[in-house]
Protein backbone atom coordinates (compact mmCIF):
# COMPACT_ATOMS: atom_id res chain seq x y z
CA UNK A 1 0.00 0.00 0.00
CA UNK A 2 1.13 3.65 -0.62
CA UNK A 3 1.02 6.09 2.16
CA UNK A 4 1.70 9.42 2.58
CA UNK A 5 1.73 11.38 5.63
CA UNK A 6 0.91 14.85 5.76
CA UNK A 7 1.03 17.71 8.33
CA UNK A 8 2.69 20.77 9.35
CA UNK A 9 5.82 20.93 11.43
CA UNK A 10 6.47 19.41 14.82
CA UNK A 11 3.31 17.28 14.44
CA UNK A 12 4.98 13.88 14.86
CA UNK A 13 5.06 12.60 10.92
CA UNK A 14 8.58 11.28 10.66
CA UNK A 15 7.82 9.59 14.29
CA UNK A 16 4.74 7.74 12.70
CA UNK A 17 6.60 6.97 9.47
CA UNK A 18 9.06 5.20 11.39
CA UNK A 19 6.17 3.30 13.83
CA UNK A 20 4.55 2.35 10.63
CA UNK A 21 7.65 0.86 8.88
CA UNK A 22 8.49 -1.01 11.96
CA UNK A 23 4.98 -2.04 12.58
CA UNK A 24 4.09 -3.06 8.78
CA UNK A 25 8.16 -4.62 7.68
CA UNK A 26 6.76 -5.38 3.88
CA UNK A 27 6.67 -1.45 3.85
CA UNK A 28 9.68 1.24 2.85
CA UNK A 29 9.45 4.35 5.07
CA UNK A 30 10.78 7.31 2.38
CA UNK A 31 12.45 10.62 4.05
CA UNK A 32 10.95 13.78 3.18
CA UNK A 33 12.06 15.90 1.03
CA UNK A 34 13.87 18.23 2.95
CA UNK A 35 16.30 15.64 3.99
CA UNK A 36 16.59 13.92 1.09
CA UNK A 37 17.71 17.25 -0.45
CA UNK A 38 20.01 18.68 2.49
CA UNK A 39 21.81 15.29 2.21
CA UNK A 40 22.73 16.62 -1.39
CA UNK A 41 24.19 19.49 -0.44
CA UNK A 42 21.28 22.06 -1.00
CA UNK A 43 20.98 25.04 1.40
CA UNK A 44 17.41 25.77 2.63
CA UNK A 45 16.98 29.37 3.65
CA UNK A 46 16.15 29.60 7.16
CA UNK A 47 13.04 30.00 7.33
CA UNK A 48 12.67 28.42 4.41
CA UNK A 49 11.34 30.78 1.72
CA UNK A 50 8.69 30.14 -0.82
CA UNK A 51 11.76 28.83 -3.45
CA UNK A 52 13.13 26.25 -0.91
CA UNK A 53 9.58 24.94 -0.90
CA UNK A 54 9.14 24.72 -4.36
CA UNK A 55 12.10 22.75 -4.68
CA UNK A 56 10.22 20.82 -2.16
CA UNK A 57 7.48 20.00 -4.07
CA UNK A 58 9.18 19.43 -7.07
CA UNK A 59 10.86 16.50 -5.21
CA UNK A 60 8.37 15.51 -3.39
CA UNK A 61 6.30 15.30 -6.61
CA UNK A 62 9.09 12.73 -8.43
CA UNK A 63 9.10 10.95 -5.38
CA UNK A 64 5.32 9.65 -5.59
CA UNK A 65 6.30 8.94 -9.79
CA UNK A 66 8.47 6.51 -9.04
CA UNK A 67 7.38 3.08 -8.46
CA UNK A 68 6.79 1.16 -5.42
CA UNK A 69 3.70 -0.74 -3.57
CA UNK A 70 4.43 -0.64 -0.36
CA UNK A 71 5.40 3.08 0.79
CA UNK A 72 4.96 5.10 3.31
CA UNK A 73 5.78 9.00 2.42
CA UNK A 74 7.22 11.10 4.97
CA UNK A 75 5.28 14.29 3.30
CA UNK A 76 3.25 14.75 0.31
CA UNK A 77 3.37 17.68 -2.35
CA UNK A 78 0.26 18.72 -0.83
CA UNK A 79 2.39 19.93 2.37
CA UNK A 80 4.59 22.23 0.15
CA UNK A 81 0.91 23.87 -1.68
CA UNK A 82 0.34 24.11 1.97
CA UNK A 83 3.48 25.88 2.69
CA UNK A 84 3.63 27.79 -0.43
CA UNK A 85 0.22 28.80 0.48
CA UNK A 86 1.15 30.14 3.90
CA UNK A 87 4.20 32.24 2.53
CA UNK A 88 1.55 33.70 -0.26
CA UNK A 89 2.99 32.28 -2.85
CA UNK A 90 1.49 30.58 -5.65
CA UNK A 91 0.26 26.97 -5.50
CA UNK A 92 -0.84 26.16 -8.72
CA UNK A 93 0.65 23.06 -9.25
CA UNK A 94 1.18 20.93 -12.40
CA UNK A 95 0.67 17.36 -11.68
CA UNK A 96 -0.92 17.23 -8.24
CA UNK A 97 -3.71 15.46 -8.70
CA UNK A 98 -2.06 12.83 -10.45
CA UNK A 99 0.62 12.47 -7.96
CA UNK A 100 -1.25 12.30 -5.02
CA UNK A 101 -3.44 9.69 -6.93
CA UNK A 102 -0.78 7.55 -6.85
CA UNK A 103 -0.92 7.48 -3.29
CA UNK A 104 -3.74 4.47 -1.34
CA UNK A 105 -4.25 6.78 1.35
CA UNK A 106 -3.61 10.18 2.83
CA UNK A 107 -2.65 10.05 6.27
CA UNK A 108 -3.16 14.18 7.77
CA UNK A 109 -2.03 15.05 11.12
CA UNK A 110 -3.40 17.93 12.69
CA UNK A 111 -2.03 20.29 15.41
CA UNK A 112 -4.23 18.95 18.28
CA UNK A 113 -4.38 20.05 22.09
CA UNK A 114 -1.97 16.86 22.57
CA UNK A 115 0.34 17.70 19.87
CA UNK A 116 1.00 20.91 21.44
CA UNK A 117 1.08 19.63 25.57
CA UNK A 118 3.38 16.72 24.35
CA UNK A 119 6.00 17.02 21.46
CA UNK A 120 8.04 19.79 21.36
CA UNK A 121 7.86 23.18 20.49
CA UNK A 122 8.42 23.71 16.70
CA UNK A 123 10.05 26.62 15.27
CA UNK A 124 7.79 29.35 13.70
CA UNK A 125 4.26 28.80 15.48
CA UNK A 126 2.09 31.30 13.29
CA UNK A 127 3.68 29.29 9.88
CA UNK A 128 2.67 26.35 11.75
CA UNK A 129 -0.52 26.88 12.49
CA UNK A 130 -1.21 28.68 8.62
CA UNK A 131 0.20 25.98 7.14
CA UNK A 132 -1.69 23.20 8.94
CA UNK A 133 -5.13 25.56 7.77
CA UNK A 134 -4.28 25.64 4.31
CA UNK A 135 -3.81 21.77 4.47
CA UNK A 136 -6.62 20.98 6.27
CA UNK A 137 -8.64 22.93 3.72
CA UNK A 138 -6.64 21.20 0.92
CA UNK A 139 -7.28 17.60 1.65
CA UNK A 140 -10.93 18.40 1.39
CA UNK A 141 -10.72 18.17 -2.41
CA UNK A 142 -8.28 14.90 -2.47
CA UNK A 143 -9.43 12.40 -4.34
CA UNK A 144 -7.83 9.54 -2.90
CA UNK A 145 -9.07 8.06 1.29
CA UNK A 146 -8.02 10.61 3.64
CA UNK A 147 -7.51 9.53 7.49
CA UNK A 148 -7.21 12.88 9.80
CA UNK A 149 -5.62 11.11 12.83
CA UNK A 150 -6.94 13.51 15.58
CA UNK A 151 -6.47 10.93 17.92
CA UNK A 152 -3.97 10.43 21.01
CA UNK A 153 -0.28 10.29 20.17
CA UNK A 154 -0.42 6.93 21.54
CA UNK A 155 -3.48 5.53 19.05
CA UNK A 156 -2.08 6.76 15.88
CA UNK A 157 -0.45 3.58 14.83
CA UNK A 158 -3.32 1.42 15.72
CA UNK A 159 -5.63 3.73 13.78
CA UNK A 160 -3.29 3.92 10.55
CA UNK A 161 -2.93 0.31 10.88
CA UNK A 162 -6.70 0.10 10.87
CA UNK A 163 -7.22 2.42 7.98
CA UNK A 164 -4.60 -0.27 5.91
CA UNK A 165 -7.12 -2.98 6.43
CA UNK A 166 -10.04 -0.42 5.51
CA UNK A 167 -8.30 1.03 2.16
CA UNK A 168 -6.31 -1.99 1.36
CA UNK A 169 -6.48 -2.01 -2.93
CA UNK A 170 -7.75 -5.20 -4.04
CA UNK A 171 -5.71 -7.31 -5.53
CA UNK A 172 -5.50 -7.36 -9.32
CA UNK A 173 -7.72 -10.36 -10.51
CA UNK A 174 -5.48 -13.54 -11.38
CA UNK A 175 -6.16 -14.11 -15.69
CA UNK A 176 -8.00 -17.26 -15.67
CA UNK A 177 -7.39 -20.75 -17.91
CA UNK A 178 -7.25 -19.83 -21.56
Amino acid sequence: MRIGVAGTHGVGKSTLVEELVSRHPDHVGVDEPFVLLEERGYEFEHPPSAADYLVQLRASLRLLRQPGRSVVFDRTPLDFVAYLRAVGADAEVDGLREALATLDMLVVLPITAETERVLPAAEFPGLRRDVNDALLELVQDVEVPVVELDCPLARRVEEVSRAVTRFRPAAAPRPGPA
